[in-house]
């Protein structure tokens, strides 16, 4: 099973939009499998943005992302990063197709509600800013035989 970092950025929480978020993944079949409400510290949006470092956006991001309380989670299923992604939609709001999270319910450019990794290799990388190997439940969900079929090709 693979694990993505999703992150409900301040603007999500502030429109109090966690639990109509939460209720995508959970009703696509993913699992959350650790999930912390909190403020990002410097040394963890360094971490999370360092690829960013030097671009113009990167300094309002930070401010943006630190100006308060954020949604820290991993999600855990097959093909989580790339479902997660598709779940999120495009990155502004107003580009975003209806039916995922930005198009449903973003409209700013810089307001985009959610951060989701952009790949397996990232969320390795992301998810261990926030989250230590125990942070993680292990746990069966009931229904998970009937939201996807174990044989299937992961690849």
């Amino acid at each position: 099973m693979e694990r993505s970092l999703v992150i409900l950025k301040p603007d999500a929480i502030q429109r109090r939009l966690i639990g109509s978020i939460l209720a995508r993944f959970e009703a696509k079949g993913l699992k959350i499998v650790a999930l912390r409400l909190c403020r990002l510290t410097n040394q963890q949006t360094d971490n999370l943005y360092s690829v960013h470092k030097g671009k113009k956006f990167f300094e309002p991001l930070v401010r943006f992302m630190q100006s308060g309380p954020v949604a820290v989670m991993a999600l855990e299923g097959p093909r989580a990063v790339a479902v997660t992604r598709k779940l999120l939609g495009e990155t502004f709001g107003f580009e975003a197709s209806p039916g995922t999270i930005r198009g449903d319910f973003g409209l700013s450019r810089g307001y985009n509600l959610v951060h989701g990794s952009d790949s397996v290799e990232s969320a390795t990388r992301e998810l261990a800013v926030f989250f230590k190997e125990a942070d993680y439940l292990a746990y069966e969900l009931s229904e998970a035989p009937w939201a996807f079929n174990p044989a299937e090709d992961l690849n």
